[in-house]
């Protein structure tokens, strides 16, 4: 399965895309230190690796790859198993901070036409900073209550689902908070029930 051909005129991650994924993870934009390694959530901080390689979602891939933990080096290798990523604004900056509101207005319709291109069965937003303005600039629909979770929102059979940001700027959260997010989308993606929750923390990003 190959990555997606999109090209950028500045340097930026690559969208790891293709057909049938299980799973996109869609993150607010690249951050620096990780385009400079080459990576997603290559700051040794960010909960997302811990956490993604201690739930039931990557348990079949740390399997085959006969690996204890996953980590930024297997971004890329993911795709075999169907687990993807991109972003909703392909710009980097230092913090979600330099997102601007015209930069989510700008991208959040360039996201749109990548999911509807590679229909993977869930896209797996990062945080509410990131979903809200997709939802408002891509789907022109209302997202002032929007929480964390599953979405009755979708993108053509693509069902949408947001976690957590696992930034440690994110401080609600911890790595086993994440975990149990991350096995809630697996249930999710395999078409289970979205009743039982992590926690009521559905507001927080």
């Amino acid at each position: 399965m190959a990555a997606a051909a999109e090209r950028y005129p500045f340097r930026t991650l690559p969208d790891y895309l293709g057909p049938g994924l299980r799973v996109v993870f869609v993150g607010i934009n690249p951050g620096v230190y990780s385009v400079e390694r080459g990576h997603y959530f290559a700051r040794t901080t960010s909960r997302f690796w811990p956490a993604f390689s201690r739930s039931v979602l990557s348990a079949p891939i740390r399997k085959t790859l006969r690996l204890d933990a996953l980590g930024p080096d297997q971004d890329a290798a993911l795709l075999r198993f169907g687990i993807g990523f991109t972003d909703v604004v392909k710009v980097p900056s230092r913090n979600a901070a330099g997102v601007t509101p015209t930069m989510f207005r700008d991208w959040a319709p360039r996201l749109l036409r990548r999911l509807e291109k590679h229909r993977p069965r869930v896209a797996c937003f990062h945080g509410l900073t990131g979903f809200r303005p997709f939802v408002q600039f891509a789907l022109g629909a209302d997202p002032t209550r929007i929480v964390l979770g599953p979405q009755q929102l979708t993108v053509g059979h693509t069902r949408l689902f947001v976690a957590p940001n696992p930034s440690p700027a994110n401080a609600h959260f911890t790595v086993a908070d994440q975990i149990r997010w991350y096995d809630r989308l697996a249930r999710f993606s395999r078409g289970g029930s979205p009743s039982s929750t992590p926690g009521n923390r559905g507001s927080c990003d």
